[in-house]
C-alpha cells in the first residue's frame, strides 16, 4: 500500500488523506525516509526514460496538493540522464572573445591553439617533434640525452583538450587544467608531468620507466593503467580514481607515506592532516567528464557551482543559504545543456532566483 501511496504522490494524483499518511510514514523512522528518496529517484528515472519533453516531466514535485512543503527535504534530488532539450545559450550576445587554450613551448614562447587547421613541430634538426590540431597534439619519439624540453598546456574554463604523449599516453584535459610535460621523453629516466586541475591518463605501459604525475602535494606512480586525478587549486584535497591496472599514491615530500589503489578504487589526500584516505567508488562516475557529461552524486551545490564555473565558464554568487545546503545527484550533457537549463531544474527542488550580468549569476532567495 506504501508504493501506491508514494506512485500517487509523485504522479500528484494523492488525495489529502494520502498524503498526510504517507508524511507520517515518513516521518515514522530513519529507513522509511531513506526509502522514499530511493523510490523517487527511481520514479523520476522512470519517467525521464519515456519519449517526454523535459518541461512536461515534473523532475522534483514542488507543489503537493496540501502544500506541506517541510517534508520535500527528503526529495533534494534531481536525475537528468536524457539531456536537458533544447539549449539556451547563454552569453551569445556578449562581445567577449572566449579564452583560447595557450601552450607555452620550453624557449618560452606562446602558442594560441584557435586555428582550425593542422600545423607541425619541429626541432631544430628538423626532425617532426608533433602534430598540432584544433582540439589535439600528437607528439612523437624520444631524445637520446638527459636533456627534456618542457611544455605546459593551459586550458582556460569553458575548454577541454587532448594530448597523446611522446610515450603513446593519452592525456584528456579538463577545464581549468594546466599541465606541464615533456616534449619528448628521454630514453632514460621515469616519465614526470605537472598537474594542475582534472585529467584523465591512459598511460602507455613501459616497465623500466615509471609515468609520475606530480600533483599539488602527491606523486602518482604507475606503470600503464587509466586513471583520473583531480587536483584543482582551490580544493584541499586531490583524489586520484583508478580504471584498471595499478597505481600508487604518495606524499610528495615522504614516500613512505604511501598507498596502493585497485580498480574501482580513489585515494583522497588530504591536505590538512598530510592523510591519504582509500575507498570504493563507481569511476564512471568520476569520469564523466571525459564523455561530455556533468555527474553529480549526493553532491553540495557548492561544489556544483565550482564545477559550472569551470565548464561553462561563468562566475556564481550564491546568497540563498537554502540551496548551499542541498545536495543533488543527475547526469547532464554538457553539449545539450547551458547554465539556464541547469538553474532551471535545481530550481525545482529548491526554489530560487538569478540574475546574469554578462559571466557573473547571482543566485538570491526567492521573492
Amino acid at each position: 500500500m506504501t508504493s501506491e501511496i508514494i506512485n500517487k504522490y509523485l504522479s500528484n494524483e494523492a488525495s489529502e488523506q494520502e498524503v498526510q499518511a504517507l508524511f507520517d510514514w515518513i516521518e515514522a523512522s530513519e529507513e522509511n525516509k531513506k526509502q522514499f528518496i530511493n523510490a523517487k529517484k527511481i520514479w523520476v528515472l522512470t519517467t525521464l526514460s519515456s519519449d517526454l519533453s523535459i518541461e512536461a516531466v515534473p523532475v522534483i514535485q514542488m507543489k503537493p496538493k496540501n502544500s506541506v512543503r517541510q517534508y520535500l527535504q527528503y526529495a533534494a534530488v534531481f536525475l537528468v540522464s536524457l539531456g536537458l532539450g533544447t539549449s539556451v545559450y547563454l552569453f551569445n550576445n556578449t562581445s567577449e572573445t572566449p579564452k583560447e587554450i595557450v601552450l607555452e613551448l620550453g624557449d618560452g614562447r606562446l602558442e594560441y591553439l584557435s586555428g582550425k587547421n593542422q600545423t607541425t613541430l619541429l626541432n631544430d634538426k628538423g626532425d617532426l617533434v608533433a602534430k598540432k590540431f584544433p582540439n589535439e597534439i600528437i607528439y612523437f619519439g624520444k631524445v637520446q640525452n638527459h636533456e627534456v624540453i618542457y611544455n605546459t598546456l593551459n586550458v582556460p574554463y569553458g575548454k577541454r583538450f587532448k594530448l597523446r604523449l611522446s610515450d603513446g599516453t593519452v592525456v584528456s584535459l579538463n577545464s581549468g587544467t594546466i599541465l606541464r610535460y615533456p616534449e619528448q621523453f628521454s630514453v632514460n629516466g621515469n616519465r614526470n608531468v605537472y598537474l594542475t586541475g582534472e585529467a584523465f591518463f591512459e598511460v602507455a605501459k613501459d616497465k623500466t620507466h615509471p609515468f609520475i604525475v606530480h600533483a599539488n602535494q602527491t606523486d602518482i606512480e604507475v606503470l600503464g593503467t587509466k586513471f583520473n586525478v583531480s587536483a584543482y587549486p582551490e580544493n584541499p584535497t586531490v583524489n586520484s580514481t583508478l580504471i584498471e591496472g595499478s597505481i600508487q599514491m604518495s606524499q610528495a615530500v615522504n614516500p613512505s607515506n604511501v598507498i596502493l589503489l585497485e580498480p574501482n578504487q580513489m585515494a583522497t589526500w588530504q591536505n590538512n592532516s598530510k592523510k591519504i584516505i582509500l575507498k570504493e567508488v563507481d569511476p564512471a562516475f568520476y569520469t564523466a567528464w571525459t564523455k561530455g557529461e556533468l555527474a553529480f552524486k549526493d553532491t553540495p551545490f557548492s561544489i556544483i557551482a565550482k564545477i559550472i564555473q569551470r565548464t561553462y565558464d561563468v562566475e556564481i554568487v550564491n546568497e540563498n543559504s537554502d540551496l548551499a545546503k542541498q545536495n543533488f545527484t543527475g547526469t547532464i550533457k554538457i553539449s545539450d545543456s547551458s547554465v539556464e537549463n541547469i538553474l532551471d531544474l535545481l530550481k525545482r527542488d529548491t526554489p530560487f532566483n538569478y540574475s546574469i550580468k554578462q559571466k557573473t549569476i547571482t543566485i538570491t532567495n526567492p521573492r
